[in-house]
């Protein structure tokens, strides 16, 4: 299995993302990789659990594919959330998102593809078989996400 390395952020984080994605996001803080480092959420006009949901999916297309070397790149990136917890301390409201990631080496997914394309409808293409070997090279991983919301979730006295 392959490990990625946790995203640092020395500069802004809305920057970052604004340069990466061409995305205007209404945050700060750090990646969430833990409570300590959570994103903080301080606009969207978007419901909050598709918000996390689009961060989540540019920070594992960013330690994925962006920070990586040509050859170590993976591609076919999908995010699905499993777990969501709230936690409040103080005034603090936090989200703590699991998501299971699935994602396949670009040069592998190429090659599937162009299998795919080249051999579907013909007689000896076996289709079970070749959807078979797209599962055993597709990547699995579960990552968790902080996720400050007070601005959001204030209760009003």
């Amino acid at each position: 299995m392959s490990s990625f390395t946790h995203l640092q952020s020395e500069n802004d984080l809305k920057e970052i993302i604004q340069t990466a994605f061409s995305l205007p996001l209404e945050i700060g803080g750090s990646w969430g990789y833990t409570k300590a480092s959570a994103t903080i959420i301080y606009h969207t006009q978007t419901p909050l659990p598709s918000f996390e949901h689009t961060f989540a999916s540019m920070r594992a297309y960013t330690e994925m594919n962006l920070t990586q070397e040509k050859t170590d790149r993976y591609g076919s990136i999908n995010v699905k959330e499993s777990k969501r917890e709230e936690h409040q301390e103080g005034s603090k409201i936090y989200h703590q998102v699991t998501y299971e990631i699935t994602a396949m080496k670009e040069s592998e997914y190429n090659h599937f593809i162009e299998i795919y394309k080249t051999s579907y409808g013909k007689e000896n293409f076996d289709l079970e078989a070749h959807f078979e070997a797209r599962a055993r090279a597709t990547l699995h991983r579960e990552v968790t996400h902080w996720f400050e919301v007070s601005h959001l979730l204030q209760k009003e006295d």
